[in-house]
């Protein structure tokens, strides 16, 4: 059964679009590029990073864009000033809660944390850093998982569970606390749920989890893949 399509307006732009979808899957299919890390093509939206934060017209509060569905008539600003400060402090919370050294990650040059931090112009942190010193799985025969890199988007824990079906990945604790953990706490190389598919690993997007023999700036993610997967095996978009 066909969608019913409604009219909205992003940016001013008068644009046609399906019944059900989102502000941000919305944007995506008439063009309109909403910056966004934890939302990818084909896995359910969770607003965990807050950077899809958008504006809608008579509202005075901002929404996620990733899980607001949109509405006949609803006004639209995806870039504003006020946008733009609310999505720095968004990004800088991400590099304050973690150890981002950029110079040393086999994600360098291809990680999409770092590009979003340059394209708002984030070089410095207004706030204190906050991460204490975490531990690297390395105990996987093929994939190494460095909790230092993490932004607990939980792409890895929606494309395990949702595309390939093993759900060997959950977030653990609360707040600072918080972990991307494999089978209740297990080492990930003795998670035996685990298919060694590696579709959590591609689908990251800094080097939290990364493929091991490669060097720095050599790990290059096939996100595009994964998502064409999921939309060819009906996962939802």
């Amino acid at each position: 059964m066909a969608q019913k399509s409604i009219s909205i307006r992003i940016d001013g732009q008068l644009i046609t679009a399906e019944e059900g979808q989102t502000i941000l899957q919305a944007a995506k299919a008439n063009g309109k590029y909403i910056p966004a890390l934890c939302a990818m093509d084909g896995l359910t939206a969770v607003g965990a990073c807050r950077v899809c934060l958008v504006e809608v017209s008579g509202v005075d509060r901002l929404f996620p864009a990733c899980t607001t569905p949109i509405q006949d008539g609803m006004s639209v600003v995806t870039n504003s000033p006020r946008l733009t400060r609310y999505r720095r402090i968004s990004v800088e919370l991400l590099l304050v809660e973690r150890n981002h050294t950029c110079a040393v990650c086999v994600s360098n040059g291809h990680c999409e944390l770092q590009s979003m931090a340059t394209a708002l112009g984030v070089n410095t942190v207004g706030f204190a850093y906050n991460y204490p010193k975490l531990s690297v799985d390395t105990s996987h025969p093929r994939f190494v998982l460095d909790h230092n890199r993490c932004i607990l988007c939980s792409r890895c824990v929606r494309v395990c569970a949702e595309l390939e079906g093993a759900n060997v990945w959950n977030i653990s604790s609360r707040g600072i606390h918080s972990r991307v953990t494999s089978e209740m706490n297990e080492k990930w190389g003795l998670a035996t749920t685990c298919t060694n598919c590696g579709k959590c690993v591609q689908s990251c997007p800094t080097g939290a989890l990364a493929e091991k023999g490669w060097g720095v700036e050599e790990m290059v993610k096939k996100i595009g893949t994964v998502s064409s997967l999921a939309h060819s095996r009906g996962a939802q978009v």
